[in-house]
């Protein structure tokens, strides 16, 4: 019974994969996890390495980084809560997975969550339509990197963020502006967007003054107006 009233109070589980299971599929699932806070800074999976956990995130941001041969490091993704981290059916970790805020994860075996995604087809099923949204995504970015403009770039990031960190965010009205932490700073949004921090700060000093966004300090930021930031990341 602790355990259905600690997955009642899991503020992802109707957003997370297990979130397709019975009562009586998770206490089986739970015996095979288990909870794990990690810090800022600290990595869960490693580039290159065996692949051996698979998680759901429940709080935090994670970052997928890739790095080349000399050393260089490009964050390639984000994880939210609610997203899945780690790869079954893989033997070796494609990325390294590093929190960028406090997370906490629902660890278990990766060998182990296969068994579980082989019992259970909705999950499997969930699961396969993530991994091809998230290849969705990664092209979309790459269209991003290549075609679309600085104002474009920034913008279309920022909506992102808004969208998923945002859910945490605060409002002072139910349909006011949402205020949030931004997950990256801007030395890693110019990472992932190709640009220079320079240019990142341009941008964001300029939506700044156009009102579209508020920026009351450190990394807080206010999405003032939605809409203009909409129009802006699909400019022509």
């Amino acid at each position: 019974m602790a355990f259905i009233d600690l997955c009642s109070d899991c503020a992802v589980r109707d957003q997370a994969l297990c979130g397709s299971l019975d009562d009586k599929e998770l206490r089986a699932l739970n015996t095979l996890g288990q909870r794990r806070h990690i810090h800022r800074g600290e990595s869960v999976v490693w580039a290159g390495e065996e692949s051996v956990i698979c998680a759901n995130l429940l709080s935090g941001v994670l970052k997928l980084v890739a790095s080349t041969a000399d050393g260089r490091e490009q964050i390639v993704g984000l994880l939210y809560p609610a997203d899945f981290v780690g790869q079954p059916y893989a033997g070796q970790a494609d990325f390294t997975v590093t929190a960028l805020s406090d997370a906490e994860l629902c660890v278990f075996p990766r060998a182990s969550f296969e068994r579980v995604l082989e019992d259970h087809a909705q999950m499997e099923r969930l699961l396969l339509q993530r991994t091809l949204q998230a290849l969705s995504d990664a092209r979309g970015r790459m269209l991003s990197l290549a075609r679309k403009s600085a104002e474009e770039k920034v913008a279309g990031l920022l909506l992102d963020m808004a969208a998923r960190a945002g859910s945490n965010g605060c409002r002072a009205t139910e349909t006011g502006p949402v205020t949030f932490d931004l997950p990256l700073t801007r030395g890693q949004i110019a990472d992932v967007l190709g640009l220079t921090i320079e240019t990142v700060s341009r941008q964001m000093t300029k939506l700044k003054t156009a009102g579209v966004i508020g920026l009351p300090g450190g990394r807080s930021i206010t999405i003032s107006d939605p809409n203009a930031l909409e129009e802006r990341a699909e400019a022509a």
